[in-house]
């Protein structure tokens, strides 16, 4: 059944069947089944090369075995004389602190050497403590900024010992 005008009218093959038209792939298959796993795949290698998966080697067996768990570092602890010292209190009345500290150090055999420049760590530690305030022992920040004022001075005094921490046992401001 055709139409006068020729629209409408169907495709049909000579036995009578109709043609069926092939499609190439559209735009849309195209960009979803290879361009995107394509896309992925890239950006997962380039990812994995930027992050060095794909430098060095693993380490030989050789370097593993040089390195040999090393001995549990050995702390020693020297702990400094009480310590009783008059707070700066601008004329207004006494005030006292007393403190007990102890030192963290990393080798035994400074010890010997830290004991002959004590008066010096003594003398510095004075002169510090005797211009602190009350108020400046106050809380938290008060203690912290105080250790690590001490740190820095022994550290100074006895410049080839290194000294890692300085441990409050006592500290009493009255």
């Amino acid at each position: 059944m055709a139409d006068v005008n020729g629209e409408g009218a169907s495709d049909l093959n000579a036995d009578g069947t109709e043609k069926v038209k092939k499609k190439g792939l559209s735009g849309k298959v195209l960009v979803l089944f290879i361009l995107l796993p394509l896309l992925l795949v890239g950006g997962g290698v380039g990812g994995a090369f930027v992050a060095g998966v794909f430098d060095g080697e693993a380490p030989d067996e050789e370097v593993v075995e040089e390195e040999e768990p090393k001995a549990p570092e050995v702390v020693v602890f020297y702990d400094l004389p009480e310590m009783l010292v008059n707070l700066d209190t601008n004329g207004a009345g006494n005030s006292f602190l007393k403190i007990s500290v102890s030192l963290e150090l990393n080798d035994q055999l400074a010890l010997p050497e830290l004991e002959k420049l004590m008066p010096r760590v003594m003398d510095n530690f004075q002169v510090y403590l005797r211009q602190l305030r009350a108020e400046d022992l106050k809380g938290a920040g008060g203690i912290y900024r105080l250790k690590e004022e001490l740190l820095y001075r022994i550290n100074s005094s006895v410049k080839p010992i290194q000294v890692k921490d300085v441990l409050f046992k006592e500290m009493l401001v009255q």
